[in-house]
């Protein structure tokens, strides 16, 4: 903005009678050398033809790949990638309607496995806003991304509890100010990075410290195995969810959670003790993965 703009915005958030947006400008580098520990990240959208991760495809990839601080200061952007992918089949109406992207823009485009892969190479965690769905859209197209450490920032951030109504990156931007152009794979990433370089709204941590924080910490799953099927809206209730592949209720709580989970189990539902029910520890290299996804049929 200008200055005369800028003092017209002022003029206007004065009065509280209005509010005003600002268009979200890439975030500039950090001007203070590091004075701690720092690392490699990636910020990574994707557009694809739909949301099957086994039969539908990458057909936009962008990539933020930055630097950080132990602390989730954010020092620098090092590179940006964006490269679109014609798919094998025409792309859907509803897709172009949603990302802007055309068969036509596609036409003859291919994204350079080798260039992810060595962009890729030296991250210590890929980050995405529904990374349930970007990991296994990347780890179906480039399978070295299942041995990265991955983070949402969608649920993994406590958005809610810091004073937020909504987890959508467009409410998040306007929340602080912003807005962007949306459904682009890089637009989106430059709103996530500027959204994790910014303290969180009632503790004043940065997204970023509070993101790693929750990804590091290992979480289990708890298969509610041979559960009766009349308990069924019990389970529902305390938010376990059925995996039809496995035929099983199921709960992903934190290890400290775990016992407590496990005793609603033995007097709600099963009447009884159960020690040996089957436990699955999951770390930031397997969640949101593939091959933990109970949804998926098993191989």
């Amino acid at each position: 903005m200008n200055e005369p703009l800028d003092s017209i915005a002022a003029v206007l958030e004065a009065t509280g009678d209005y509010r005003v947006l600002r268009r979200l400008v890439s975030l500039s580098a950090c001007p203070d050398a590091p004075d701690e520990p720092t690392f490699i990240g990636l910020i990574l959208d994707t557009e694809t033809t739909g949301t099957d991760y086994a039969a539908d495809e990458v057909i936009e990839l962008g990539i933020l790949k930055f630097e950080y601080g132990a602390s989730g200061r954010i020092y620098r952007l090092m590179e940006t990638f964006n490269r679109l992918q014609q798919p094998g089949k025409p792309i859907p109406a509803e897709i172009t309607r949603l990302t802007g992207i055309t068969d036509a823009d596609v036409a003859g485009q291919r994204i350079d496995d080798a260039a992810v892969q060595a962009l890729a190479a030296d991250a210590a965690v890929v980050i995405a806003h529904n990374a349930s769905f970007d990991r296994q859209m990347c780890e179906a197209r480039w399978p070295f991304f299942a041995e990265k450490n991955w983070a949402c920032s969608c649920h993994q951030i406590p958005w809610r509890a810091e004073g937020h109504e909504g987890m959508k990156l467009g409410y998040l931007l306007i929340d602080y100010g912003f807005f962007h152009k949306g459904h682009r794979a890089i637009d989106d990433c430059h709103a996530l990075m500027a959204l994790l370089a910014q303290p969180l709204q009632a503790s004043g941590r940065l997204a970023l410290s509070a993101l790693l924080e929750t990804a590091r910490r290992p979480t289990v799953r708890l298969w509610a195995q041979g559960a009766p099927f009349e308990t069924k809206d019990t389970l529902k209730q305390r938010g376990f969810r059925w995996s039809g592949p496995r035929r099983c209720w199921y709960l992903d709580c934190d290890e400290e959670q775990l016992q407590i989970e496990r005793a609603f189990l033995e007097q709600e539902v099963f009447g009884r003790a159960m020690p040996d029910l089957p436990v699955d520890r999951i770390t930031a290299r397997d969640r949101y993965s593939v091959r933990t996804n109970p949804e998926a049929p098993a191989v």
